[in-house]
């Protein structure tokens, strides 16, 4: 049918019309962009990623990571590589995970572009934001409160189980009963929750955290990148660290510790928020899916884990 006779047809029915060209920032705003390169082979496999939930995962991916800025959703650019295996019934599938997850985080302008790959699936997409003004973050200080948007470790574990049942499923054998038994921890490696609109959210609470960081590399690794931004060291208690169910269950068959998981797995893509603490009761009431994992502290501290002990186990250099 053609290229454009393609991107024609897959915006059809959907609430947008296909964007070219620059947001440019209003109001004295600030623009902020970021985008992500997902490869087939190497950040997915089609084997078992359903391709609704690959078109969902790529935007949330690239909207939490707007998020970490305090910037609200608003122009998102996908250009997709597609290789000779797939048809149109396929990219319109994939399609729809972009466009419900557009919808769902309130992009207000989206583009497509669709180009050959000789070398399998490729996902381009490129997200757009403005921070208002209002949007600043507050001044970081020693016992400003560490919380975390969700469970951490769990897509790792959950890329373990689809790994495993891909085996069995090249074996000839049934898999299903332990992707039932662990349908969360894979549910949050294929499609993670994020929290729609929360740049808004925080605005309308009138709550100015002192850092918002991405955790998509570990926990460990988003306590060093907090440590550089803010100057200050970060405490965070292994006991209070949240984990999706059946994580210790899994964990304990694969000989992995969940805390270690949560610490070096990645793929969560959950944000870790530093809040004023001041504003413990009003983030309490109004941020409930939030968990409190620890606080700021000073700079001599460095990033540590405090196990259940009370031992406090450096975080180091990755």
């Amino acid at each position: 049918m053609g290229r454009r006779e393609a991107i024609k047809q897959l915006f059809e029915g959907t609430p947008y019309e296909p964007f070219c060209g620059t947001v440019l920032a209003s109001g004295g705003g600030q623009a902020v962009s970021e985008s992500r390169l997902l490869l087939e082979g190497i950040d997915f496999d089609l084997v078992y990623f359903p391709l609704k939930h690959l078109g969902y995962k790529s935007v949330a991916s690239v909207t939490v990571a707007l998020y970490s800025h305090l910037a609200p959703a608003g122009a998102l650019s996908v250009v997709l590589g597609i290789s000779a295996k797939l048809n149109f019934d396929h990219i319109k599938e994939l399609w729809s995970g972009v466009v419900a997850a557009a919808k769902e985080f309130g992009y207000s302008k989206l583009s497509l572009d669709l180009q050959p790959s000789r070398n399998g699936l490729t996902i381009s997409v490129n997200a757009l934001g403005i921070v208002p003004v209002s949007n600043a973050f507050a001044t970081p200080a020693s016992k400003d409160l560490l919380c975390v948007s969700g469970a951490l470790g769990a897509a790792y574990f959950g890329l373990h189980v689809l790994e495993k049942g891909r085996g069995k499923f090249e074996a000839g054998q049934d898999n299903r009963e332990e992707l039932e038994r662990y349908r969360m921890l894979v549910g949050a490696y294929l499609k993670p929750e994020i929290p729609a609109g929360l740049p808004a959210s925080l605005a309308d609470s009138g709550i100015a955290p002192s850092a918002a960081i991405l955790v998509d590399r570990g926990l460990a690794d988003a306590l060093q990148r907090l440590c550089s931004a803010t100057g200050l060291g970060a405490k965070v208690y292994a006991d209070r660290i949240p984990f999706e169910g059946g994580s210790f269950e899994l964990g304990k068959s694969l000989n992995i510790d969940p805390v270690g998981a949560a610490m070096n797995g990645g793929e969560d893509y959950q944000l870790l928020l530093a809040v004023p603490l001041a504003d413990y009761e009003k983030f309490r009431h109004d941020f409930q899916t939030f968990d409190i994992i620890g606080h700021l502290a000073q700079s001599d501290v460095g990033a540590v884990l405090v196990s259940p002990d009370g031992l406090e186990h450096p975080i180091e250099n990755l």
